[in-house]
């Protein structure tokens, strides 16, 4: 097992992984930039090393800094967390180079999954149900609209690599096909430094899927279950659940059967999800694979008693799974809400609620600065019960007790949406919020 650990994020999932560390008796390595020098994962860590200046461009995104920062602290491994170089396949390769493991797949298939061109086309030949779309990547607004003719409006333009919503355009005719393909293409550019595209039939209000698995670099796959991640503003998760109650256990299964067929096609290792649509009736598609922790992973944790931190430091550090696919066995049911600040400032007050059931994944404290460097999110609130009723209620009653004074934020959105007649009865898709968000607000 490894000695120490340095951990390249910031936020909720480095103090996170500090945690799961401290737990297993390792060692860890903070870094961070000028602006997050009184961060809390700064505090928590063994050991904490300034990388850069408050952009995240010259800091958390600094390869050879925090390479640096690892050789210098003599960490064995680096855990990348969510975002930032957490799917950059350069930085894998770095480490690999460097002789210093990386917590996570290889660079190798953190690339080819990462090409959603690519991916499409390997989950494709493993037989894996991909939605109807191009064989191949396309750069040129003409031949794409070629393309799109033969595969049928509306259609769905997409950034070969990239996620997070961005280089993404719905197109319902040949008339907006062109205008929309060269918006996407420069949102592309700019975001990812990449204008290849791709194109997909649009599925009009599905649901958003997504399967977790654990695999390690013996073969050995297993999935533990699937999250319903459909409730979305501008392609940005907004609040997930497990189990996905709309599922007939037929299509569960087959679902969690593919996800894990998906992994071994690519060889994959470490912790990873598969991400569906699903258009009903039984029917669902591979839209993408996620080659990282997940946000939302404490869901999954809370039905399962698994520890997928944990688990992903195991699994680098070459150990074997240590069950299997009979023994995973999910129970009651979870919610995770996602809150935001909705501008930069110093948090004066804060409460978190607790109790039986309750889980709150955040770095924030009183007198935190809410900087405007990076992500928004502040704060996971997760309820956990023996069934989806009283996990709602449970949600509600916490999210009446948080507390965030100092910055605005997204709280009272939250809780307007979980008592919305539409979220309690379970009948949503990835455009209800886009309808009725602003009646939310």
């Amino acid at each position: 097992m490894f000695q120490k650990i340095l951990v390249a994020n910031r936020g909720e999932i480095a103090v996170r992984v500090i945690r799961a560390c401290r737990e297993m008796g390792i060692r860890t390595v903070a870094v961070y930039s000028k602006a997050d020098q009184e961060a809390l994962h700064t505090q928590l860590a063994d050991e904490s090393i300034c990388i850069g200046p408050a952009q995240g461009e010259e800091s958390y995104l600094n390869m050879e800094q925090i390479i640096s920062a690892t050789i210098a602290s003599k960490a064995e491994a680096i855990h990348p967390g969510f975002g930032f170089l957490s799917e950059n396949a350069k930085f894998a390769g770095m480490c690999r180079q460097c002789q210093i493991a990386f917590i996570g797949p290889s660079a190798e298939v953190i690339h080819k999954m990462g090409n959603k061109a690519e991916a499409r086309k390997t989950m494709k030949e493993a037989l894996v149900p991909v939605i109807p779309g191009t064989e191949e990547a396309v750069t040129q607004a003409e031949q794409a609209q070629k393309l799109a003719e033969e595969i049928g409006y509306p259609i769905m333009i997409k950034a070969a690599f990239g996620g997070g919503g961005k280089g993404m355009r719905i197109s319902k005719s040949r008339e907006d096909f062109a205008a929309n393909f060269q918006t996407a293409q420069r949102e592309a550019e700019k975001g990812f430094g990449d204008g290849t595209m791709y194109l997909e039939r649009y599925i009009e209000r599905p649901r958003h899927i997504e399967v977790q698995i654990l695999a390690d670099k013996y073969g050995n796959v297993v999935h533990l279950g699937e999250r319903d991640c459909s409730l979305q503003m501008h392609h940005q998760k907004v609040l997930e659940e497990a189990p996905a109650v709309i599922l007939p256990d037929s299509v569960r299964k087959k679902m969690g059967e593919t996800a894990v067929l998906a992994a071994k096609a690519v060889g994959y290792e470490n912790a990873g999800t598969i991400e569906f649509l699903y258009e009903g009736n039984g029917t669902f598609y591979f839209m993408e694979m996620n080659t990282r922790i997940q946000v939302e992973h404490p869901i999954t944790e809370m039905v399962t008693g698994v520890d997928l931190v944990k688990e992903q430091i195991r699994i680098a550090a070459g150990e074997p799974l240590s069950f299997t696919q009979d023994m995973v066995c999910g129970k009651g049911h979870a919610i995770e809400c996602r809150i935001n600040a909705k501008m930069p400032g110093k948090i004066t007050n804060l409460h978190l609620p607790g109790g039986n059931g309750i889980r709150v994944d955040t770095a924030i404290y009183p007198g935190d600065i809410v900087t405007p460097y990076y992500d928004s999110m502040l704060v996971k609130l997760i309820a956990y019960d023996r069934d989806r009723e009283s996990a709602i209620r449970k949600l509600t009653s916490a999210l009446g007790e948080l507390v965030i004074e100092g910055v605005p934020t997204n709280l009272d959105f939250q809780y307007q949406l979980v008592q919305s007649p539409a979220f309690i009865k379970g009948e949503m898709d990835t455009e209800t919020l886009e309808q009725m968000g602003a009646g939310l607000c």
